[in-house]
């Protein structure tokens, strides 16, 4: 009887989560189908944003990341969270900061409910994928995006303020 009602509470469960208004946490927003150079997207847009920045992170280094985070909480208090746009874009080594048991990851997660956008280099996620052997698991804030220096490049074309901590 225990086991038939422990069966039942999982199927209720389940079904909640498929269509019963939960929705399951969604990991990883890629925008490799839909990016183009010419026209930037955003998970977030930030229509009445007066500053718009993109912050660069190239090293496995959890003290930089600590200050690169320090400087996006800054930015945010400075303009408010509706008034500046921040991309975070983590390449080469810097992908770390990203990992899901990254030493900075619920710091990450509370700046992405924030409206900060994460991104995520494609091209390093292969390299690391071939060199790990598998796919490495990056927190559920992460945006794929073909290249981090490319999205970079893409973002200061359209008025974005470049800072590399």
């Amino acid at each position: 009887m225990m086991e038939r009602a422990r069966n039942v509470s999982i199927i209720a469960a389940m079904i909640a989560c498929m269509g019963g208004g939960i929705s399951p946490a969604l990991a990883e927003t890629s925008m490799l189908q839909s990016y183009n150079y010419e026209k930037p997207e955003f998970v977030y847009p930030h229509p009445f944003a007066k500053a718009h920045v993109v912050l660069q992170v190239s090293e496995d280094n959890p003290q930089l990341w600590g200050l690169t985070l320090n400087n996006i909480t800054n930015l945010m208090k400075y303009f408010g969270p509706d008034k500046v746009q921040i991309v975070l874009a983590a390449y080469g080594p810097g992908l770390k900061m990203l990992f899901a048991d990254s030493p900075v990851a619920e710091r990450i997660k509370a700046l992405d409910a924030q409206g900060v956008e994460f991104d995520a280099c494609n091209v390093t996620i292969t390299g690391m994928t071939k060199t790990l052997g598998h796919r490495p698991k990056l927190v559920d804030a992460s945006v794929i995006v073909p290249g981090g220096i490319v999205r970079i490049m893409q973002l200061q074309q359209h008025g974005f303020d470049y800072i590399k901590p």
